[in-house]
């Protein structure tokens, strides 16, 4: 049977929503973002998310469908993301799904894990703790609990590290040794999955050139106006990279130079722990994408991955 869903993943600014856009317009597709921040409404700059006119051409699914003042679970997402792509292709229309935040790209292919169970009580302690020691204290424990998972979770996502410190209070077991059960299930078959992968040091200055854009383009003033909303920003919000480092340099705890570089800095452990994840994953076709290409050079190499894998077509 062909396929008709696309996947295409890459670690943080490594090109990938523009190849998904060119590779939806050529099969007449439609893009189903897989990211847990540009979900929400106003967080534009900091998210790198799909101008307007780029999404007017192509229909994008799962962006701007939150307030910044919600929560999103990797439930949600999936629940959300079945809606988005049965509705696709319910018009018999190609799915492009894109994205960078791995456990959903993870979810998405292998359906979700639903590990050990939860304990109020356990998740208000670990709360405290964050509260009086610091996320980066509990980050660090983790690390000695389950050095896996540390691996794939980023120091700042306190929600996943959260999650971890939980699961080890009730079970005595790292959730790592948990989320290996769901590795050989799901639906990985029905995708073509296209991998963009760049050498390092292409990786850290496509980085720093995003953020450098992020800044000039108002990321501050966006954080500005987040911050005066009536209701809070969620901690997911506040802790994403770009905002929580923003957020700190309004809170005087950092000069703006400071909090640019920790940007830098945080989204390149970011692209580390991306990498870890997608060596994980099966079924990933490659594509070393050297530091001159264009997109217009990576296109027809991605196509003939998605032709070889399905009769999509080409729209001219």
């Amino acid at each position: 049977m062909d396929k008709k869903k696309i996947l295409i993943l890459g670690v943080t600014a490594s090109g990938k929503g523009k190849l998904a856009f060119e590779i939806a317009k050529a099969v007449g597709g439609e893009i189903v973002s897989i990211d847990s921040i540009k979900v929400y409404r106003r967080m534009d700059i900091g998210t790198a998310k799909p101008s307007a006119e780029t999404r007017r051409q192509i229909p994008h699914h799962l962006i701007d469908v939150l307030e910044p003042s919600e929560s999103f679970s990797v439930g949600r997402f999936l629940e959300l993301a079945d809606v988005a792509i049965n509705d696709i292709l319910s018009r018999d229309r190609p799915v492009v799904a894109v994205g960078g935040t791995a456990m959903y790209i993870k979810t998405l292919l292998y359906g979700l894990f639903e590990g050990a169970g939860t304990d109020e009580n356990i998740r208000t302690q670990i709360k405290a703790r964050i509260e009086s020691e610091g996320l980066a204290r509990l980050y660090h424990e983790l690390s000695i609990i389950d050095p896996a998972a540390t691996q794939r979770i980023h120091g700042n996502d306190a929600k996943r590290i959260i999650r971890a410190m939980e699961v080890y209070q009730l079970t005595g077991k790292p959730i790592s040794s948990f989320q290996q059960q769901f590795e050989s299930a799901g639906n990985v078959d029905e995708w073509v999955i296209i991998g963009l992968r760049r050498e390092k040091v292409d990786a850290s200055h496509r980085i720093n050139m995003r953020v450098k854009r992020m800044i000039e383009g108002g990321l501050v003033d966006e954080v500005k106006r987040l911050l005066t909303e009536e209701r809070p920003l969620s901690l997911q919000a506040r802790c994403a990279i770009g905002y929580a480092e923003i957020i700190d340099h309004l809170e005087g705890k950092t000069s703006l130079d400071e909090a640019i570089e920790l940007i830098k800095k945080n989204s390149r452990q970011l692209a580390k722990a991306q990498r870890t994840w997608f060596k994980t994953f099966r079924s990933v076709q490659w594509l070393d994408v050297k530091e001159d290409d264009t997109v217009e050079n990576v296109v027809p190499k991605a196509m003939a991955i998605v032709d070889a894998n399905g009769s999509f077509g080409i729209i001219t």
